[in-house]
């Protein structure tokens, strides 16, 4: 059939550029069973399996499944862990998170994890690193709202590009922040962002001195017995003596904020920033939860 003159020309549907909006909100609460995931609700893919016990039944473990691997343009993911009074719970991811390259329109990757620890609850938050690709738009943010007598443990391992492959975060952007409550009053916030407007930070010396891995660990808050001088010196002393002995040329450092131990890793290696947390947190657990280190069996895989 002839097309119909002065009619406008057909033209090929333009698939829509594919991007996930995903979600899941946890629960957990310890019964007389021991701490158990009472409520979840995914949206996308994005979810839990079951809890794992390797303490006892008093203490989840958890790993957060997302099987696309990655963030894209558009993509967002929403992560919402609420803990109910004394409840005890560890959560981490199989393998590292990733936000790959942007696509020309810019739009924002982002991940946004709330995290809600009632009276004596216990989380401890240990994803796996997160890599942002070269040309990524991402932006990470992390809330934890904690309830008087809570603790919390958490770290964030950042990759700016691929420094296996030799691809430099030249261009880019990433907002990033954590942001510790208690109530409204904000007791630490973390913020760093990179873009085309700030791009010298990234091989400044005030900056990142051209190192593309930045790690922060957070641990507290301390009781008024630990936060006395000589316990807290003891435990600053022995993060650090495992700091100068682990034989590297990273910058760390330990410090106490608002009653916060915190660690900071910058250097060139995600691996050996991971190891290095690994090794702290088996030095401040046992001082702010009772226990001794178990490694989650999913970090072996």
């Amino acid at each position: 059939m002839l097309p119909v003159i002065g009619s406008p020309a057909l033209k090929p549907a333009v698939p829509a550029a594919s991007q996930w909006h995903a979600s899941l909100a946890l629960s957990f609460a310890q019964t007389a069973r021991g701490c158990r995931l009472i409520h979840s609700a995914h949206q996308g893919p994005l979810y839990v399996q079951k809890p794992f016990y390797p303490e006892g039944r008093d203490l989840a473990h958890v790993y957060l499944l997302h099987p696309p691997g990655g963030l894209v343009s558009g993509d967002r993911l929403t992560v919402d862990i609420e803990l109910q009074a004394d409840a005890r719970v560890l959560v981490t991811t199989p393998g590292a998170g990733r936000v790959y390259r942007a696509r020309v329109d810019r739009s924002l990757q982002q991940l946004r994890t709330t995290l809600v620890l009632s009276e004596g609850a216990v989380l401890e938050y240990l994803p796996q690193e997160t890599i942002v690709y070269p040309s990524a738009s991402a932006q990470l943010d992390t809330q934890i709202h904690m309830a008087p007598g809570s603790r919390f443990i958490g770290w964030e391992i950042c990759c700016l590009g691929l420094p296996a492959s030799d691809l430099r975060f030249s261009d880019g952007a990433l907002k990033q922040r954590l942001s510790i409550f208690a109530g409204k009053k904000p007791l630490l916030i973390e913020r760093f962002e990179l873009n085309d407007n700030n791009r010298d930070v990234y091989n400044a010396a005030v900056g990142l001195r051209g190192q593309p891995v930045t790690a922060l660990l957070v641990a507290g808050p301390l009781t008024a017995d630990q936060l006395a001088d000589a316990a807290l010196d003891m435990l600053v002393e022995r993060l650090r003596t495992a700091i100068a002995s682990y034989h590297s040329d990273a910058l760390c450092a330990v410090s106490v904020i608002n009653g916060f131990v915190t660690a900071r890793y910058l250097g060139g290696n995600a691996d050996e920033a991971k190891r290095l947390f690994i090794s702290l947190w088996h030095i401040v657990r046992p001082v702010l939860t009772g226990r001794d280190g178990c490694v989650p069996r999913i970090w072996a895989t």
